[in-house]
């Protein structure tokens, strides 16, 4: 029986060692995320969009369609787009525009730059702020720590979609429309990030290189800048990954509802909104922006997903 139980506690202790000894280095990372294929395919998709939204407007010259041109004689008397599949032709890819003939592929490529422009910016202001506050409260403690751990809480619970509907309908039209979208979600958007990165730090600074540091006389900031942000980077990596879907999300229903950026300007989430009045005529109106935004956030999801995984310890456990 003994010797069963020796055959048992080494078979058990195998995995533990090598989740132990797994490598989360750069080089490692992109070895276990090129392994999964799905990870690949979503890092493909990105690519293709933001190269997309980087080279639309020479899209635009190739193809000899802009966002802002009307093509009237495209739609019939009723303003719906003549011929099948919401007006797709040779000259229009996509179709075109209800009431106003825009072009649909040009309003898809150029909404890419909104869209995808907005979200990252937005995920950076939210990544900025929860990463500053989250460090310093999980660092310093004490009342500081008690007052922004409420703050935090106040905003959880504030109705943040009521007041960025509210927030963009009040301020005034001279404010650029796409700067007070980025500000108002990436102000919404910090909170969760603190508190993620707060638990993170109260784990790192019970460590005893950060105790050791502190015992000999650093300073905090030096602590915070060389030996806390560098055991942050991976949960902040794998948390702005996981964030810029939600971020372009909540533009997508900001401008749904009419009040993100303002017309013409192309965006997924006005195309789709100005959609939902056509479903009924010609529902392919829907289907281009829609499935552009659904497969933005698909990919960004499963490559975060793919990241966490691969930045995991603990990974080769499982």
């Amino acid at each position: 029986m003994g010797r069963g139980g020796l055959v048992t506690a080494n078979v058990v202790d195998r995995p533990v060692a090598a989740a132990a000894n797994r490598s989360t280095g750069f080089r490692a990372v992109v070895r276990r995320v090129r392994q999964d294929r799905w990870a690949v395919a979503s890092a493909v998709v990105i690519a293709v969009f933001v190269v997309v939204a980087i080279a639309a407007p020479l899209i635009a010259a190739v193809t000899g369609q802009n966002p802002y041109g009307y093509h009237i004689d495209a739609l019939n008397s009723f303003g719906a787009p003549k011929g099948v599949g919401g007006g797709i032709s040779g000259e229009h890819w996509f179709g075109v525009e209800p009431l106003t003939g825009r072009d649909l592929f040009a309003i898809v490529t150029y909404g890419a730059r909104t869209s995808l422009g907005i979200g990252l910016a937005a995920t950076v202001v939210s990544i900025v702020i929860g990463v500053l506050v989250g460090v310093t409260t999980g660092f310093f403690g004490g009342w500081y720590d008690r007052v922004l751990s409420r703050v935090v809480d106040v905003i959880f619970g504030f109705p943040s979609l009521v007041f960025m509907i509210a927030l963009t309908a009040i301020v005034p039209t001279s404010f650029p429309k796409p700067v007070l979208v980025v500000l108002v979600i990436g102000f919404f958007g910090w909170p969760s990030v603190a508190r993620v990165v707060r638990g993170q730090t109260l784990s790192l600074v019970t460590r005893n290189y950060v105790v050791a540091s502190t015992a000999m006389g650093a300073g905090r900031w030096h602590v915070i800048r060389t030996q806390l942000l560098p055991n942050l980077a991976a949960t902040i990596t794998v948390y702005a990954t996981i964030s810029i879907p939600s971020m372009i999300g909540a533009e997508a229903a900001l401008s749904f509802l009419a009040v993100g950026v303002t017309p013409p300007t192309p965006s997924w989430g006005r195309s789709i909104g100005d959609a939902v009045g056509w479903v009924q005529t010609d529902p392919m109106y829907l289907v281009f922006p829609g499935l552009a935004l659904f497969l933005i956030t698909l990919a960004f999801n499963v490559l975060g997903d793919a990241l966490r995984d691969a930045l995991d310890p603990r990974g080769a456990a499982r």
